[in-house]
């Protein structure tokens, strides 16, 4: 069938416009809080440190909650690891 005089148009709605696929532009970047100029060193004997990273049920908590950059956060693994194992923490 053909429409008469008329052009076939789309409707846009607002629920078009949003995707679950596309980026927000209300994200944010965090910046390492071990990689700051006046960082705490990480280390076994270091406990304050380490139990920030670390859940009530003594787990290492993911780099995604946490904002560590991978390889501070391979090291920090590495060094809660020792410091369950002597029992610090």
């Amino acid at each position: 069938m053909k429409r008469k005089g008329k052009k076939f148009q789309k409707k846009t709605s607002s629920l078009n416009k949003l995707s679950l696929f596309q980026k927000t532009e209300g994200r944010f970047n965090r910046s390492c809080p071990l990689s700051l100029k006046n960082a705490p060193i990480i280390d076994y004997k270091n406990v304050s440190v380490l139990k920030r990273y670390i859940s009530e049920n003594n787990k290492i908590l993911s780099s995604k909650i946490t904002s560590v950059s991978s390889g501070k956060q391979k090291k920090l693994t590495k060094e809660i690891k020792k410091a369950k194992i002597l029992g610090l923490l």
